[in-house]
């Protein structure tokens, strides 16, 4: 991963309160903007929470792709299913 450690943990600190059972539920039941687009509802989720927790700040200076930061959410949030 090209992420340093320290910035996983701030990228985890920003995106883990976001996580919780309610929102995991409603994007389960399809209940948010857009949805009847989603092909990979794992994908989109966890982007949507990078976005919310205002990832972007935390990667902004970094020569990272959008592969490397995918992997990097894929450590800190649990597939939904």
């Amino acid at each position: 991963m090209r992420m340093s450690p320290f910035t996983l943990k701030e990228l985890s600190d920003r995106m883990t309160p976001l996580d919780t059972p309610e929102r995991r539920n409603d994007y389960l039941t399809g209940n948010f903007p857009r949805s009847e687009f989603v092909t990979d509802l794992d994908v989109r989720y966890r982007w949507d929470l990078y976005w919310a927790a205002e990832g972007r700040e935390v990667t902004r200076n970094m020569d990272l792709t959008t592969n490397h930061v995918d992997t990097a959410l894929r450590n800190i949030v649990a597939p939904l299913a």
